[in-house]
């Protein structure tokens, strides 16, 4: 794919969807970034620069399916927006935290997606970029929700690659690990399951492990380049990393069975 034409980015206020939008934009693309409060994108003008591309923005809650609208010449979908919320044992996770991440890392994903498809099977095809998790590939304690949103994802972008080929429209899953924004930074901090105490020991030595990553962070512009190729990358495969963590998990997982590859990444061999 030639970087140019209309690229959508949701979630694109800060973090790793502010700068995907902004390297986008400075590569080529005529960007529409979108996100809750339109005035958070200030700025992102000056961001981009001169370039042959161009940014905008514009409002776009993924959970208010009924208002979804993206541009008719939209030729790349960078699903971004996602939310977390407390690190907890299954068994103290309240109901509605499940439907809160769902509705906005699933299904409000499903929505705008659903929004594209015709759009870019009318343009002769495109690219939808899906953000889910290197999370997924490792058994972590007390993200249980987290990863389960984004696990389904990953799932529907199995099947979505399928559908969506003969259309010409490629599907792109990145994997991050620990790339910087404010999510990953509020994340340094042991984890609420510590409240309980058949959990309290696992939450510590889980909290222990997360210090000792803070030194292999990559910054949101260097992924957001990463991301990029993978979008342009015509030939390449479905699922890609973005920082040297999530490529080498990508690595193990794709090597390894299922058992293997919990015993390396869960602590427990």
């Amino acid at each position: 794919m030639r970087p140019e034409g209309t690229a959508v980015v949701t979630g694109a206020s800060r973090g790793v969807g502010r700068a995907i939008a902004v390297d986008l934009a400075q590569a080529g693309f005529d960007v529409v970034a979108t996100m809750r409060d339109p005035h958070a994108g200030e700025g992102l003008v000056d961001e981009v620069g001169e370039t042959s591309g161009s940014i905008t923005v514009q409002r776009l809650d993924v959970n208010d399916a009924a208002r979804v609208e993206l541009p008719d010449a939209i030729r790349v979908l960078v699903n971004n927006a996602g939310i977390e919320r407390e690190y907890l044992p299954l068994e103290h996770t309240p109901e509605e935290h499940w439907r809160d991440v769902f509705e906005t890392n699933v299904f409000g994903l499903v929505a705008v997606t659903a929004r594209a498809v015709p759009l870019m099977r009318a343009n002769g095809g495109g690219v939808i970029c899906n953000i889910t998790s290197s999370s997924i590939l490792a058994a972590m304690p007390f993200y249980s929700v987290y990863r389960a949103s984004k696990a389904a994802v990953s799932a529907l972008d199995d099947t979505l690659r399928v559908e969506l080929a003969p259309f010409g429209i490629r599907v792109v899953e990145i994997m991050p690990g620990p790339v910087e924004s404010d999510m990953l930074f509020a994340s340094e901090r042991i984890a609420e399951a510590a409240q309980y105490e058949e959990y309290r020991a696992m939450a510590e030595v889980m909290y222990a492990g997360r210090l000792q990553i803070t030194d292999q962070y990559t910054p949101a512009p260097a992924a957001a380049a990463s991301i990029r190729a993978a979008i342009l990358d015509d030939d390449g495969p479905m699922r890609y990393g973005c920082d040297p963590m999530s490529l080498g998990l990508i690595e193990l997982w794709r090597a390894s069975s299922d058992e293997e590859l919990f015993t390396a990444t869960s602590g427990q061999g």
